[in-house]
């Protein structure tokens, strides 16, 4: 028989002392079950956390949102919100500046797989609203300029972005309203309050009816 029944007496004034037996199946039937309780611990972490892929297969390692737009009636607004910071080729950024007029800011970086399916979207709203004094800023705290102007140039940004390697302009949102995902676009009413946001990648019908409905109100 392959199995050996494992009775030891490891003192002779005891009694014996009967040891499991490992066997094949019951190594079989640990390592399913171990298997099992793994693919649950996955599916409870992927609920929260998507592991993406860039275009070449590497992993992106971003944090998906599903959509979910929210938006604010005006006395729920708060205080206004202010970034400040330099863009990819140094020159100074701050919205500030844009009191009185809507201001759309997205959160993006160059191998986050959803940010550059919007980019047309937002490349499309940001010129077709120009005319209306509506501006659009990016922030991207991930990229260096190396990885982040390459971007920029391929997909013909036509508004600046942040380089907030530091956080701050992150942390200025955080303090007003969550930012969840990668990417977060937030429409800023003209008192530079938070209008509208929406968590991963975005809708452009959706995107284009919150900027409306900042532009609607009145200055």
């Amino acid at each position: 028989m392959n199995r050996v029944d494992a009775w030891t007496v490891p003192d002779p004034d005891r009694r014996p002392v009967r040891r499991p037996v490992t066997t094949q199946r019951g190594r079989a039937a640990r390592a399913l079950l171990a298997g099992v309780v793994a693919a649950v611990l996955l599916v409870g972490c992927t609920s929260a956390v998507t592991g993406g892929r860039t275009d070449d297969g590497a992993e992106a390692g971003y944090v998906s949102g599903d959509g979910t737009v929210s938006s604010w009636e005006a006395a729920d607004r708060g205080e206004p919100v202010r970034l400040v910071g330099k863009d990819f080729a140094g020159a100074d950024v701050d919205t500030g500046a844009w009191v009185g007029d809507v201001v759309v800011i997205n959160t993006w970086y160059a191998a986050c797989p959803p940010c550059r399916v919007e980019s047309p979207d937002l490349v499309a709203a940001a010129q077709d609203y120009a005319a209306e004094g509506v501006h659009f800023i990016g922030v991207n705290g991930t990229d260096d300029a190396g990885a982040a102007q390459p971007f920029e140039r391929n997909f013909e940004i036509p508004y600046p972005s942040i380089h907030d390697a530091d956080g701050t302009a992150i942390a200025a949102l955080q303090g007003r309203v969550p930012v969840e995902a990668v990417p977060t676009t937030v429409v800023l009413d003209r008192q530079g309050r938070v209008l509208g946001r929406i968590i991963g990648r975005l809708d452009p019908t959706t995107l284009r009816e919150l900027i409306d409905t900042a532009l609607a109100e009145a200055p």
